[in-house]
Order: C-alpha cells, then structure tokens, then sequence
C-alpha cells in the first residue's frame, strides 16, 4: 500500500522511491544496527524490536504522510532497484526539516549527498519552504560533512537525546536563497 505523498526522485546513482508499506521487510534487516542508530533521535528504540520498522511504518510514518506533515523516501541505486539502501525523510516541523540514514556498505560513497541535494531542492522548489533546519549529534561527523558540502551553515549548539545517551547537538540550516546561489555554484 503505498499512500499518496511525494514524486520518484532520481538523482544521477540513485532513485528515490516514495515510501511503502510493503519496504518494512528490507528495511528491518538493514536498519537496526548500532552505526546507523546511535546518532539517531532516541525515539528510535534500542534494542530494537523485531517487528520495529513495521511498526513505525503502519503507526507513525504512513499516517503522517497522508496528513502531508512527512515526506519519506527509499534509497535504492539505479543498477539495483529493487534493493533498498537507505532512507531519507523531510519533516513540516520548525526545527527539523530533514533526516536521513544509509546502510553502512553503502556509505563514503556520495551517495546521501545526491539524495541530500534531491530532497533540499524538493522543499526548497516545490514545496516552497524558504528554511531547512536539521539538528544532529555533533559526534555525527559524517552527518555534518555533508550539511556543510551542500552549503549549510552551523546556526546553535546545545544537548540532544540520542540513541546512545544526550550527546552535543548542532543545528544546520539553510535558507531557499542560500540553497540557490549554492545550487548555481556547485551543481
């Protein structure tokens, strides 16, 4: 059952495929492993259940993105389309825009860099949302490389709750002006 929600997106390795009901099978097996979770909000539960993705699918994520308050992504490369790698999601919250994690095989390959610049064009020139804010553990180095190699910028620092304990926290940001003169800068 896929709900209504956001357009395939495809970016030059990737295709992003609008979220599925029926994707909670690989998901599951991907998702719950400590180098992808730690970082993450501490809503996510450790351990893990078996039935997590599930769950969080049928109960939180489908509902929100008919209520147009979500926008969920898979991540899956083009040679292999039928293999989900990862998952990126935008948010309608003040202080949250954007989320993301990808398999650990699948990572130091620009991969989430492109799904990154596909998402913020989304909200940016779609949506026409004029901020996207993204806070994150500080310890998430690879997290705030890639905020910072699609133009964002470090706008507060403070605490945050994690899967693995209150950690450091920043928040990045970047506004739709921003986000253009980068775009006619790098891309």
């Amino acid at each position: 059952m896929t709900p209504p929600g956001p357009p395939e997106l495809h970016t030059p390795r990737l295709i992003l495929r609008p979220l599925a009901l029926e994707d909670h099978i690989q998901v599951q097996q991907i998702f719950p492993h400590w180098e992808i979770v730690q970082h993450l909000n501490n809503k996510v539960p450790w351990p893990f259940p078996e039935d997590g993705v599930l769950t969080y699918y049928r109960e939180a994520a489908l509902p929100a993105i008919v209520r147009g308050e979500q926008w969920q992504w898979t991540l899956r490369l083009k040679q292999q389309p039928d293999q989900i790698i990862g998952s990126i999601s935008l948010f309608k919250n003040e202080s949250n825009n954007r989320g993301f994690w990808l398999a650990s095989q699948w990572q130091r390959r620009g991969l989430m860099t492109e799904a990154v610049i596909a998402v913020n064009d989304f909200w940016f020139d779609v949506f026409g949302f004029q901020v996207l804010r993204t806070p994150k553990a500080a310890a998430n180095i690879t997290s705030r490389r890639i905020s910072e190699k699609t133009g964002m910028r470090l706008i507060a620092t403070g605490t945050g709750e994690y899967v693995s304990g209150r950690l450091p926290s920043e928040t990045w940001e970047q506004t739709a002006e921003e986000s253009r003169a980068w775009r006619a800068t790098n891309l």
